[in-house]
């Protein structure tokens, strides 16, 4: 038998590192066993795909778009969203709105303005039901622009009625006709004429401010004329002195300019009281050097009511 030192030079020589007897596990011949290989690794599963998120919902393709000569009316969609959970019942058929043409639900258009009341008769007011009414109007748009009406001010037995367009800004906030720079000249050229303020009674076509001091529209003259024709009235006054072209054309009933309505009298009303018509003092502001025929007006309008007023 050969000799355990030999036999394991043999075996190294072989390249055999460990030998076991016969019966060992995993035996080859002669009971050795080779190199024992490192066993191979076992395949990795290829790794996890990424989860996906639940797919997003989108909105509906919208229909094409018509051709050029297309008899397709079309009718506007509301915009796209998800429609929230209902829990109200159904809504009958026969009480549902009525489909368009094309069986879809018309866009609702826009919100109509809010309807405006007629106003009343002023016909027969006293002074405090009539200003009571003025400041309650809502016979057209001016109620919703409006800070507050205008009514008048000054003596309501006086024997001279002015006359003007449209409050301005400052009236609008005051609640009071000519109160701005142009109602200061105002006041200079009654007090030119022995007049103060509070010994006439002043008025306007509109009791409520135009946006932007534009130019009264015909709907809202129309609706305040009864308005000032119950306080011309119950004034009862011996002369009106309109101021403006605004003023003027609606007392007379045409479009003539003032330059050509000035300086003669006219007949206003059923009672045929003396009117004058003269510049705008907002216009006299502007420009100073039609004053001097202003003037010539107010002289006028001094000598009609008893050669200078008192």
């Amino acid at each position: 038998m050969m000799d355990e030192s030999r036999r394991r030079a043999y075996l190294r020589a072989m390249g055999i590192d460990l030998w076991v007897p016969r019966g060992g596990a995993a035996a080859g011949d002669n009971g050795l066993l080779t190199t024992a290989s490192a066993p191979a690794e076992p395949p990795r599963p290829p790794p996890a795909a990424p989860a996906l998120a639940p797919p997003v919902a989108l909105p509906p393709e919208p229909p094409p778009e018509p051709q050029s000569d297309s008899r397709w009316e079309p009718v506007w969609e509301p915009d796209w969203e998800p429609a929230p959970a209902s829990h109200t019942a159904p809504v009958p058929a026969d009480a549902r709105p009525p489909l368009a043409p094309s069986g879809r639900q018309p866009r609702p258009g826009p919100t109509p303005p809010a309807v405006a009341t007629l106003p009343p008769d002023p016909t027969g007011m006293d002074w405090d039901t009539l200003a009571a009414t003025v400041a309650g109007c809502r016979a057209c748009a001016l109620c919703e622009t409006r800070t507050q009406t205008v009514f008048g001010v000054g003596d309501r037995q006086a024997r001279l009625l002015v006359i003007g367009e449209a409050p301005g800004a400052d009236e609008d906030r005051a609640g009071e006709p000519f109160v701005g720079r142009a109602g200061q000249l105002l006041n200079r050229m009654l007090a030119a004429i022995g007049l103060d303020r509070d010994q006439v009674y002043i008025a306007n076509i509109l009791k409520c401010r135009p946006p932007g001091n534009r130019d009264p529209r015909p709907d809202e003259v129309e609706h305040c004329r009864g308005y000032l024709a119950r306080q011309v009235a119950l004034v009862r006054p011996r002369a009106i002195l309109s101021v403006g072209r605004i003023s003027a054309q609606t007392l007379l009933g045409t479009d003539t300019p003032v330059g050509r309505l000035r300086g003669r009298w006219f007949d206003y009303g059923p009672d045929a009281i003396p009117l004058r018509v003269t510049y705008h003092p907002a216009y006299l502001l502007r420009s100073p050097e039609y004053k001097g025929k202003a003037w010539e007006d107010l002289t006028a309008l001094a000598k009609r009511l008893g050669d200078r007023a008192d």
